[in-house]
């Protein structure tokens, strides 16, 4: 049919000029150009639900939207004023507080619908907490999920797995934790010496996960948990922060987790820490390896904290790094 269009200018104008806008020109009148109605619609004041599907071989795997948390300038460990504030300029970013997203991943298998992280429940307020919108939006219910993975025990990646009343959120759900995340987060210990704003964090954890005792397995390091998806430990922002390796048909995807909070920074800058991680310093030692080797091995990745959906790849930028977003899935 393509053939049989004009799609240029000079034919475009042509074909205008020899029809009635012509004529109406030509008498002075506008009466023969077209009009049309202008129907309002009222606006909807809501975001749409986030969920976003792209395939690693064979299997889909779909970016959800929890909601989004902000960041003030006092929880980024290192930062500098000045380039603070040039980072920010060339990102377009307004006002020294970040906005940033709370990701998830599903991963449908073929044989099982497998969530990794499950959001913030009702912990974070009203900007978060919206998991179950996003799975709706994915065509997913709750009961469906077969498996949820957990990256670390943090109240953004853990706590979603029950809901505000605090049933179960997915019924049918194994609930696999990092073993050294679970030993860290019930160590009575270290729970008595946190201050005082910290130990909700942990009676949380322990909330959350003991709803899922009867389903609950832990994994370590370098385990194949379930086929083509295997544990990568990134330790320092918690003892047990891990990622996962998807591997199919020759494509893989990392999720790497925590890895990233403030992209605006952390890539251009990653010895810059965040207020969050237990050990900082081995938080950075993390993140510099990790961008090392997807920079290398050109491999992509998302995070649960990098724009949505998450998806891109690192690239080498001087003595940084800057993240490329990966470009929408056209097709499945």
């Amino acid at each position: 049919m393509l053939d049989q269009i004009s799609l240029n200018r000079r034919g475009f104008l042509q074909g205008a000029l020899t029809g009635g806008l012509a004529a109406g020109m030509a008498a002075g009148s506008l009466a023969l150009m077209p009009s049309f109605a202008q129907a309002a619609a009222p606006f909807s004041g809501v975001p749409t639900a986030g969920a976003l599907r792209r395939k690693v071989g064979s299997y889909e795997v779909t970016a959800l939207l929890d909601g989004h948390i902000q960041l003030s300038p006092e929880l980024i460990l290192g930062l500098e004023d000045q380039e603070a504030t040039r980072l920010r300029e060339a990102a377009f970013v307004e006002g020294p507080v970040l906005t940033g997203p709370v990701n998830a991943y599903l991963v449908n298998t073929g044989d099982k619908l497998v969530l990794i992280d499950a959001g913030t429940s009702d912990y974070l307020g009203p900007s978060a907490g919206h998991l179950d919108k996003a799975l709706a939006a994915a065509g997913v219910a709750p009961d469906q999920i077969d498996a949820v993975l957990i990256t670390h025990m943090h109240v953004d990646h853990l706590f979603g797995v029950l809901k505000p009343n605090g049933e179960k959120m997915f019924p049918n759900a194994e609930l696999l934790l990092p073993e050294a995340d679970r030993a860290f987060w019930y160590d009575d210990a270290m729970m008595n010496a946190a201050a005082a704003g910290m130990k909700p964090f942990f009676t949380g954890a322990r909330k959350s996960a003991d709803a899922y005792a009867s389903r609950q397995t832990l994994f370590v390091d370098g385990e194949e948990i379930l086929p083509g998806i295997t544990a990568k430990a990134m330790p320092g922002h918690t003892p047990g922060h891990t990622g996962f390796v998807i591997d199919n048909n020759g494509e893989r995807l990392i999720i790497a987790a925590d890895i990233v909070h403030a992209s605006v920074y952390q890539f251009a800058r990653p010895d810059w820490a965040i207020g969050f991680d237990v050990d900082p310093a081995q938080a950075v030692a993390s993140r510099r390896r990790f961008f090392d080797e997807a920079a290398a091995d050109r491999v992509l990745f998302a995070g649960m904290h990098i724009p949505f959906p998450g998806f891109g790849h690192v690239a080498r930028n001087g003595d940084g790094y800057r993240f490329v977003a990966a470009e929408w899935p056209y097709t499945l």
